[in-house]
């Protein structure tokens, strides 16, 4: 799947990594409603494309793993400040 990095010269693996982090950056510093989100472009940075075949659970479910997530970030992060604002979508 990753045979396209043998051909890489040095200065080629030196950019495909900074794009890469890049990317894990962008992802890493996501905050306030942008956290909810699913991020796409992540995967744009594969070599491979595809169509992103995802399952949405139905609203019920969906909203108890939101309130999990939110809960995952008390435990993780207790003193993160808080983003106060409406999602203006």
């Amino acid at each position: 799947m990753d045979d396209d990095l043998q051909a890489f010269d040095r200065e080629n693996l030196i950019a495909e990594v900074k794009k890469l982090r890049a990317g894990i950056r962008a992802h890493r510093d996501t905050t306030g409603h942008d956290l909810c989100w699913h991020h796409p472009e992540l995967w744009d940075l594969l070599p491979e494309k595809t169509e992103p075949s995802i399952a949405v659970p139905p609203w019920p479910k969906f909203m108890r793993g939101c309130i999990q997530y939110r809960q995952s970030l008390d435990r993780q992060a207790p003193g993160a400040p808080i983003h106060d604002k409406e999602f203006n979508g």
